[in-house]
């Protein structure tokens, strides 16, 4: 069965215009032209419509999408069950916030009391698993399951002022290495302010610091192009420099400028 891009539209929720701009970037071809000038998708797009929804779910841009199904090593079995392993996670997600709201509501009803932690408790665990299905893979490779493990452990039993402080230092290490960066010097004094908020950051989850460790990630800011672009979005070259800066804290550079 063949289908025109209005009665796809109907079929998979999506608007006309939708999938007219998936045709235009390259992601969503039909099957063909009519002689009347329709487009046609059959079986073929059908299932490629899905994939493409289903990554949209979890968020996945469409030029990485676009990458991922127009691949030829794309593997559409093997697709399917990454979606539903990140979607079982997600309901795992959804569940916690759920039964975060619903002590909340017990507790307001007098029915029940609840702890500090108990209500962050969600919030704080889907933060977790939203950095596992994003950077869960390189993070265990580079540094062990027993020192993810328990860096996931130390931030779910964070007080709420602990969690502040440490939300709050977050910011600090942004706005001092954004600053810095004018500089144009990683081994000046506001850089090395910037490393070592950054090293008072990270021991709020790991178990022990090591130099060695902190220059580790440091590197990775640079190497992963997803955490240079959450460091870049605020100014370009500020994963880089943040690395830098980091170097020369460790005593793993010689702090040469370069900016």
């Amino acid at each position: 069965m063949e289908y025109t891009v209005q009665k796809l539209a109907r079929l998979a929720g999506v608007s006309t215009r939708t999938l007219r701009y998936y045709d235009e970037i390259g992601i969503l071809k039909p099957a063909r032209i009519s002689p009347s000038g329709y487009r046609l998708y059959g079986r073929e797009e059908i299932d490629r419509l899905q994939q493409i929804l289903f990554y949209r779910e979890l968020g996945v841009s469409l030029d990485s999408i676009r990458e991922i199904v127009t691949a030829p090593t794309f593997d559409k079995t093997a697709a399917l069950r990454a979606h539903r392993e990140k979607l079982l996670a997600k309901r795992v997600e959804l569940d916690k916030l759920i039964a975060t709201v619903e002590k909340t509501i017990a507790e307001s009803e007098g029915r029940t009391t609840m702890t500090d932690e108990e209500k962050f408790e969600g919030f704080k665990q889907k933060l977790i698993d939203e950095n596992e299905a994003a950077y869960g893979a390189e993070i265990r490779a580079k540094y062990g399951d027993k020192q993810v493990d328990s860096a996931n452990k130390a931030f779910k039993s964070m007080t709420r002022e602990q969690y502040e402080a440490f939300e709050k230092l977050g910011g600090e290490v942004l706005d001092t290495l954004k600053a810095a960066f004018k500089t144009g010097d990683p081994a000046g004094p506001l850089a090395q302010k910037a490393a070592d908020l950054h090293r008072q950051w990270l021991s709020f989850t790991w178990g022990s610091y090591s130099k060695e460790a902190h220059a580790g990630v440091a590197q990775m800011y640079v190497d992963d192009e997803r955490f240079t672009a959450y460091y870049d979005k605020e100014q370009p070259g500020l994963a880089k420099f943040l690395r830098d800066a980091v170097l020369v804290y460790t005593g793993m550079s010689e702090g040469k400028s370069g900016y």
